[in-house]
């Protein structure tokens, strides 16, 4: 069935009478039964609809930013009044941060003068301490011990004259003098009571003093044992380090070693089967030498063997044919010639026939040997050949071995090499570390000792001005100051060697004891030093019993 429509119109229809239909259908006007007029405003709201635009919400969204804007503006204009409670609270924060701020200051400078006290109390507490502890030391003790040698003996010359008066006096004085006496010493003696008992708490507030110190010395101690020990573990732990980057060290050297070793052996062993393949391609060609000798000996033997079977057969047949010969002889004697010529004749056939066939067996025999021998020789070309091949394979491949071992040789020596340069190094940067660390030490142990001799050439004039003070105190008492001079002229240190510096040094035994050696100098210190120092040589001898006449 053909389709009815062909080229956009019907079958039958031409392209002129649709064209003519189409300008008369737009030529003719509308229909105003058929037509819908619209207001504005519909067609506004047609328009609005088709475009999604509600315009409820935005009047809703208008009027909300223009509230919006008047309540901004009424809180701008509130903010700057002053009756409402905004404003009120607004006044009444300001009232109390001004107020927090004052008494702020106020506790700033209460805290500032709080600090300010604290700093003069502590100042005078270190002040105080200092002085203790200035009191405590070995030299003040001695010029104290000697302040009160000087009392002592004060008093003793007082109590001297004392005893002088009274035996002076006459045994008449009056009993009233006696108990006047009697109880100035009683005063006297209540005094020196009082004296000890206030020296004995005096003593005991030192020694308390001096347990507080003990007990902070022992805690410095503990904390210099602790902080020892931390050095001791940090020291420790770096040679700790040290031995494994040591261990590390020699490991790497005996892998390199085993490597060594193990390239050796394996060239040693590729030698070796080298060495053992030459030998076994020797072996094979004296083996193949051996049966082809054996080959040709057997058939030289076989060939001999023939022959000699050849000459047996054909005597036997001359054997039989002289035996019948002789019977033919025997029996016919006058056919001799004629059968004894037929008989030569058949002989020489016979050995024609057998020397034709025995050549024949020599000819195929020597063909089979030639073709054997040609066999032999191409084989063995060929086995040339491969052998040939295989050599220069396997020089190829020794020399291409050979060439990536010097290759690893040459990458093993040079990081070797590296590793060589980096300990040195290494060695170098400690070496320099080590140097600047010793330079450290001496630079610190030269300002220590700068810094100790500033210290005692301070203390040592401290104490002489303290020493001239009491000295001179007890000079106007009129006092005897030779122990305090005594006492002010003995150096720093509490030991018995002499005096230099301002320092008195503390020589020790060297031995476990650690005991500090007199100062005196006694006949048996003489003799030792006689028996141990040989000033005469023959008087030692003498002495050890060396003599000859």
């Amino acid at each position: 069935m053909a389709s009815v429509v062909q080229y956009g119109r019907r079958r039958g229809s031409s392209k002129r009478v649709s064209s003519v239909e189409e300008a008369s259908r737009m030529i003719q006007p509308p229909d105003l039964r058929q037509v819908t007029v619209l207001t504005k405003a519909e067609w506004l709201r047609i328009q609005d609809e088709i475009n999604q635009v509600n315009k409820d919400k935005e009047r809703m969204r208008e009027g909300a930013k223009q509230r919006e804007t008047l309540h901004l503006q009424s809180k701008e204009v509130v903010k700057l009044w002053s009756n409402t409670i905004a404003g009120q609270r607004q006044k009444q924060l300001e009232a109390k941060k001004l107020r927090e701020e004052i008494e702020e200051e106020k506790r700033k400078l209460t805290d500032k003068e709080e600090a300010k006290y604290q700093e003069q109390q502590r100042r005078e507490a270190i002040e105080k301490a200092k002085t203790q502890l200035y009191y405590q030391t070995d030299r003040v003790k001695g010029l104290h011990r000697a302040l009160l040698l000087t009392e002592v003996l004060k008093e003793r010359e007082a109590q001297i004259e004392l005893r002088q008066r009274i035996k002076s006096a006459s045994k008449d004085v009056d009993k009233e003098f006696l108990n006047m006496v009697e109880s100035r010493e009683d005063e006297a003696l209540r005094q020196e009571q009082e004296k000890a008992l206030q020296k004995k708490l005096e003593r005991q507030a030192v020694a308390e003093q001096l347990k507080k110190q003990v007990k902070e010395n022992e805690l410095l101690r503990e904390r210099e044992k602790i902080e020892n020990k931390k050095d001791g573990e940090e020291t420790q732990r770096l040679q700790e380090l040290y031995q494994w980057e040591q261990r590390m060290e020699e490991e790497r050297e005996a892998k390199l070693k085993r490597d060594l070793m193990h390239a050796h052996l394996e060239h040693i062993t590729n030698r070796d089967l080298i060495r053992a393949a030459d030998t076994q391609k020797q072996n094979a060609e004296e083996e193949q030498r051996k049966l082809f000798l054996s080959a040709k000996q057997k058939m030289m033997k076989l060939r001999k063997d023939k022959e000699k079977e050849l000459f047996r057969e054909a005597q036997m047949r001359r054997e039989r044919i002289m035996d019948k010969l002789t019977v033919t002889q025997q029996e016919q004697t006058d056919s001799e010639e004629q059968r004894i010529a037929k008989a030569v004749a058949e002989r020489d056939t016979k050995q024609a026939q057998q020397q034709r066939e025995e050549e024949e067996k020599k000819a195929a025999m020597l063909e089979s040997i030639a073709a054997h021998r040609e066999f032999l020789r191409l084989e063995k070309e060929q086995r040339d050949k491969t052998d040939k091949q295989n050599t220069r394979d396997r020089l190829q491949a020794k020399k291409q071995a050979d060439r990536i071992f010097s290759e690893k040789q040459q990458l093993k020596n040079q990081r070797i090499k590296e590793d060589e340069k980096k300990l040195q190094e290494f060695h170098a940067a400690q070496m320099a570390q080590k140097s600047a660390r010793h330079q450290q030490l001496r630079r610190e142990e030269h300002e220590f000792e700068v810094k100790t001799t500033e210290l005692i050439a301070e203390e040592e004039n401290l104490f002489q001005q303290y020493s001239q003070h009491i000295i001179s105190a007890a000079a106007e008492a009129q006092r005897n100051v030779f122990p305090l001079c005594k006492a002010a002229g003995e150096g720093v240190g509490g030991g018995l060697g002499p005096i230099s510096n301002g320092v008195k040094p503390r020589y020790l035994v060297q031995d476990r004891t650690g005991a500090q050696m007199p100062k005196y100098v006694s006949g048996a210190t003489q003799n030792i030093k006689k028996l141990n120092e040989a000033v005469d040589i023959q008087d030692t001898k003498r002495r050890l019993g060396f003599t000859w006449s």
